[in-house]
């Protein structure tokens, strides 16, 4: 036979070697991720059933917070008449002591 033949005999069986090598390599990876992701119990799936659970409970908030913030502007403008009072109060006191 001929040198070139030998090299394409050679080189097809190292890339079948290669092709086979790959194949077994990926299979024992993937043994290896099923417990990680691949079921519905697996640690992935709680996770991704957690956060799920999360966004469900935490999606009212957004709708929420603009009530909130509404609300507690009128404290604010609320306590600042309060500031104001009591700074008199305590001028109109000042005041007194010193008569």
């Amino acid at each position: 036979m001929n040198t070139m033949v030998w090299l394409a005999i050679v080189s097809v069986a190292a890339t079948a070697a290669l092709f086979i090598a790959l194949a077994v390599f990926l299979t024992l990876i993937l043994r290896h991720l099923g417990p990680a992701g691949g079921h519905g119990t697996s640690f992935l799936a709680k996770i991704r059933l957690g956060l799920r659970a999360i966004e469900i409970e935490t999606g009212h908030i957004p709708t929420e917070v603009t009530q909130l913030n509404g609300g507690l502007a009128a404290i604010r403008d609320g306590l600042v008449v309060v500031d104001g009072n009591l700074a008199r109060l305590a001028d109109g006191l000042v005041r007194q002591e010193q008569r």
